[in-house]
């Protein structure tokens, strides 16, 4: 396990390193996810193994601090991911990342364009999301106060996640799982969808072939971004159907465009 520190405070991102080959991979993981859990399969998979891998925890979240002073906004997390990739001597990363952390990394692309060569973007979050009181997911855990969320809203989150989710979610900060969820359904200035539209690295993003069409397509297509729906899966589409994932994930990071 690595780390480093991250912010004036001193607290530390940390990740599990793979090594192998230049450029560096660098997978980010969702809203109360951990990426060792989620991606350790397919950074490993006889496809995209042989890359040095850097599968890293937020912060907030998984193996990584927690703390309570940190806003956790898409910025502040991009920005935090940006000084953990310093200190691990990454640049020009192809970046993988699922759902939220596809929102930091678009965000971080923006932000730090050179630590990211390449971007494979995992049902990421692109718009800003309406807070639904009594749904799953970030917009159910935004509905709540922080004050709510941290005087029993977070259990009821815990109930309507389930023990899959759960089991990584409970690792999280629950001011970090709040926040963090608060500032995804709120998005960035400009969106994700926009940033990404500018940026001039190879872009994939891809999302469960259940979805249907995703909405926007025409456009990113048009601005070089490759869309990919994959079968047999849902949101975590990594752990839904691996073989699938891997497949997609190594052509995208072989594609010139």
């Amino acid at each position: 396990m690595r780390s480093a520190a991250v912010t004036p405070e001193g607290d530390r991102i940390r990740w599990v390193e793979l090594p192998g080959q230049e450029p560096p991979r660098v997978y980010v993981h969702g809203l109360g996810a951990t990426s060792p859990a989620y991606f350790t399969e397919a950074a490993a998979h006889p496809l995209l193994a042989g890359h040095r891998s850097l599968l890293v925890d937020l912060l907030g979240h998984g193996i990584s601090d927690r703390p309570t002073a940190f806003d956790y906004t898409l910025e502040s997390h991009a920005d935090a991911l940006a000084n953990a990739l310093a200190a691990a001597g990454v640049s020009g990363a192809e970046v993988i990342a699922h759902s939220m952390g596809g929102s930091v990394a678009i965000v971080l692309a923006a932000r730090h364009p050179h630590l990211v060569s390449r971007l494979v973007l995992i049902d990421a979050n692109l718009d800003p999301i309406p807070r639904t009181p009594g749904s799953s997911g970030s917009s159910g855990i935004a509905a709540y106060s922080e004050e709510e969320f941290l005087n029993g809203g977070w259990e009821e989150v815990r109930d309507r996640a389930g023990p899959h989710w759960w089991s990584t979610m409970r690792l999280a900060g629950r001011e970090a799982l709040h926040r963090s969820a608060f500032h995804l359904t709120r998005g960035s200035t400009p969106t994700m969808r926009e940033l990404l539209l500018e940026l001039k690295i190879p872009r994939t993003f891809m999302l469960p072939e259940s979805d249907g069409p995703l909405p926007g397509a025409d456009a990113l297509t048009e601005a070089g971004v490759s869309v990919v729906a994959v079968p047999d899966c849902g949101h975590n589409i990594m752990l839904d159907n691996p073989e699938a994932f891997v497949r997609a994930t190594a052509a995208a990071l072989t594609s010139r465009s």
